[in-house]
């Protein structure tokens, strides 16, 4: 009440004992306005003109007990009074405080000079009553809110305790579980959920942060004895003074056909998926019937770059597209025509510029195609050298892919490590001694020196 005006009715029609009061306030802030009356009825009309802040009345008036103040029912947030009396009485004290007086006292010229102490006190006292009739009945009006939206939601709401157990229960548990909110009530919400889920949601509940609203998916029994999926949105309510958290709230609603429509949705892309893989295959296998004298290369080259591109960090979606994009690496030889491809002895100039371009070949092929679209780097650069001397493009350093710098490297070592008509191939030690001799060069140093020691390990 700090910079408010304290108005306070005095009601005592024994002028000496009035004084005494009054003087007594006197010292007092100027907040405090102190206003004397005679009689109840003076005390009721002072009090429609302007309700007082605090009423101090003698017990005993000229026209009647000033018990008839106190407010009817016990109010707790009508005006506090502090009833004086000449006469100590135990049963009269008992009786005014039950009524709803704040304090009771015996006059005596001590009290009366205490009376602003005193006053103060009941005014603390009172405002303290006040706080807490108003918290409880925003709780109550909260409740009250809390119920109306519940017991009409679609969505079933729950309240749990700390452990887990369900305190309250909606309505719409029953067109979504089967059961009668009576019947959930008191059980422990974990043993509903389905073995294979309910260490993951036992987990979330009890890491959960405070005023945090988490949503989960997970398969709940219903009364029937099937499963279900349920989406469940839950937060942690703690207690505003301690922080503990007092019990959780959850909304939970049936996503049993959503569920299903995401899992037919994703066995078509499954089966779209492996429909590429198989195409992919088969573009590889024309390739090889066509270029006999590479047949196997491919897919030597593809499980080796798998290897070691393990090694490098990327993420399994990464090797995904990693794979495919050595698979297809010389699809663009496809469009090679069979005089240059299967030319028996070296390629001259012309040759080689119409080879030079199978990247390009390649590029233009598989880029209609979305899927293939994070599996081209390889396909389209692997020609390309660290010194900026390949093809297509000329490109030089980290300006090539990663995956492409890679699957350069083990492109010419199974080149060199394999026969091909118009030569043998080369013992091991050669060609790491060429790899070694190039690196810097033609290939990327550090890339090198991983993929050696990755054929060292495995002993290939």
């Amino acid at each position: 009440m700090a910079n408010e005006i304290i108005r306070i009715l005095l009601v005592e029609d024994e002028d000496p004992h009035a004084e005494l009061i009054q003087r007594a306030f006197e010292d007092q802030n100027p907040e405090i306005q102190l206003q004397r009356v005679k009689s109840l009825n003076e005390a009721r009309a002072a009090r429609q003109l302007q309700e007082p802040t605090l009423i101090i009345a003698d017990w005993r008036l000229p026209d009647g007990e000033s018990m008839e103040l106190l407010p009817n029912h016990h109010d707790p947030l009508a005006t506090p009074i502090i009833l004086m009396t000449s006469y100590g009485n135990e049963r009269i004290a008992v009786e005014a405080l039950k009524s709803g007086a704040l304090d009771y006292v015996v006059k005596s010229p001590e009290s009366m000079l205490d009376m602003p102490h005193l006053a103060q006190r009941a005014l603390e006292q009172w405002e303290s009553r006040a706080e807490r009739v108003r918290m409880q009945k925003a709780l109550l009006e909260s409740e009250a809110q809390f119920r109306l939206l519940a017991e009409n939601a679609s969505d079933m709401i729950a309240r749990l305790s700390t452990e887990g157990r369900m305190l309250y229960v909606s309505p719409a548990s029953k067109t979504i579980l089967g059961y009668m909110p009576e019947e959930l009530v008191g059980t422990l919400s974990f043993d509903m959920i389905h073995d294979e889920d309910r260490a993951r949601i036992k987990e979330l509940f009890k890491r959960a942060p405070i005023n945090t609203t988490y949503t989960v998916a997970y398969r709940a029994r219903h009364k029937d004895g099937h499963y279900l999926w349920l989406e469940s949105s839950a937060r942690a309510i703690s207690n505003r003074q301690t922080g503990e958290i007092t019990e959780v709230q959850s909304a939970s609603r049936d996503i049993t056909e959503r569920k299903h429509a995401e899992e037919a949705l994703q066995q078509a892309h499954n089966q779209l998926r492996d429909a590429y893989e198989k195409t992919i295959e088969g573009w590889v296998r024309a390739l090889d019937l066509r270029d006999r004298e590479t047949e196997g290369h491919t897919q030597r080259v593809t499980e080796l770059t798998i290897k070691v591109a393990s090694r490098l960090g990327f993420t399994e979606e990464e090797l995904s597209h990693i794979k495919r994009g050595a698979l297809l690496h010389d699809m663009g030889k496809m469009a090679i025509p069979d005089e240059i491809l299967q030319k028996p002895g070296p390629l001259n100039e012309t040759e080689w510029e119409k080879m030079r371009q199978h990247p390009v070949y390649a590029y233009d092929m598989l880029s209609p195609i979305a899927y293939l679209h994070p599996a081209l780097e390889i396909p389209f650069y692997h020609h390309e050298r660290w010194n900026g001397s390949g093809y297509p493009h000329g490109l030089k350093g980290e300006q090539i892919p990663l995956s492409a710098r890679l699957f350069a490297i083990i492109d010419v070592w199974d080149a060199l490590c394999s026969d091909r008509p118009y030569r043998k191939k080369l013992p091991r030690d050669q060609v790491i001694s060429y790899l070694q001799e190039k690196s810097g060069s033609l290939f990327d140093p550090k890339l090198v020196e991983l993929f050696l020691s990755v054929i060292d390990s495995e002993n290939l």
